[in-house]
């Protein structure tokens, strides 16, 4: 008599009967970096989201820039809210194209792990920085939360699609599976639609601005354009072995996001403070390359471990959240007012 499946063994075969022949089943993933057991609840790609949900890098995504820096106002995104609408854009199409939801929502809760403080200025930093060392870029830094520095340096032990999907999600790399291309796709729709609308609340663009050109293809609200690049995509890529857009569709995207770029991304009034971040940065930096002994211990754990020092103070900054790198940048860098008690100075 065969033994009875456990509820993850069940819900494995339902993904089998279920989701379409070019999805990612979890039970064919090519597994984690260290074996071990499975859970009897769970399949491996749950497990994989809870993980990442759980890790004290995605916590720190809520005071992390997405555009606008430390803006006034409680409705402007941060990196967690963009994260999470990534998330949800992603999961629909997946569902939407029976593709495996699972594993397209742990990438998608996992890309932005890896990002600095202080949205792309804060990168564009670390990079200057780091050039002779191979620079920074975000994403390869999420791989290494989770690999590296998560736990105390034991790493999130992710499978491999899910840590493939977060290395390449962005435009210029290709995901090995359909889940990571959605989230590739997702990524872009979620932060040139967020983008415009704080734009819209902080007063740089109008919604009648945006070429018109642009607007008859993709809509002319936030909402309209999610629904019409949701739905291209899921009619674009029914049946197929990839994940596309209609050429008139992506051009307008890609069109519109040049347009972000002209006026907001770029904008003087909107970057005005980016300097200064790139200055924090930079003497934050330099302040632990020759203090490394002050940094907090899983960094300098690193260290001990056979990672430079640059590698090490990289990754401290990286992990920051804005509030605390300009905090710490107050107490390491600005002097203190103090007085003797009971003495009065003239």
């Amino acid at each position: 008599m065969e033994q009875e499946k456990n509820l993850r063994e069940r819900q494995e075969q339902r993904e089998h009967e279920t989701l379409g022949k070019y999805a990612s089943f979890a039970d064919e993933s090519r597994g984690r970096e260290r074996t071990e057991p499975q859970c009897d609840i769970r399949t491996d790609y749950q497990r994989d989201r809870d993980r990442i949900l759980h890790s004290k890098a995605f916590r720190r995504l809520k005071q992390k820039t997405q555009v606008f820096l430390a803006p006034e106002g409680d409705h402007y995104r941060t990196r967690m809210t963009h994260t999470l609408e990534v998330a949800q854009n992603a999961r629909t199409i997946a569902r939407a194209l029976q593709l495996n939801e699972d594993l397209t929502e742990a990438i998608a809760l996992g890309h932005d792990l890896g990002h600095t403080p202080f949205g792309h200025a804060g990168e564009r930093a670390l990079n200057r920085i780091t050039k002779d060392l191979g620079g920074f870029r975000h994403n390869e830094q999420s791989v290494r939360v989770v690999e590296r520095l998560e736990k105390e340096g034991m790493g999130l032990n992710l499978t491999w699609e899910v840590r493939d999907g977060i290395l390449n999600h962005q435009t210029s790399l290709t995901p090995a599976t359909l889940e990571g291309k959605i989230v590739r796709l997702s990524d872009k729709i979620a932060y040139i639609n967020s983008d415009i609308d704080d734009s819209i609340r902080a007063g740089l663009i109008k919604e009648e601005e945006i070429p018109y050109w642009l607007t008859d293809v993709l809509g002319h609200s936030t909402n309209y354009r999610l629904n019409t690049l949701v739905h291209d995509i899921v009619r674009n890529s029914e049946g197929k072995n990839d994940i596309s857009m209609s050429p008139e569709v992506e051009k307008a995207m890609f069109s519109l996001r040049s347009y972000m770029f002209e006026k907001v991304y770029t904008n003087p009034v909107a970057k005005s403070e980016e300097k200064k971040v790139e200055i924090l940065i930079e003497q934050l930096y330099d302040y632990y390359i020759h203090h490394t002994e002050e940094l907090p211990s899983e960094f300098s754990a690193l260290i001990l471990l056979g990672e430079t020092p640059e590698r090490a103070v990289c990754d401290f900054i990286a992990c920051m959240s804005d509030r605390y790198m300009v905090n710490l940048y107050k107490e390491l860098m600005i002097p203190k007012a103090w007085s003797v008690l009971g003495t009065e100075h003239r």
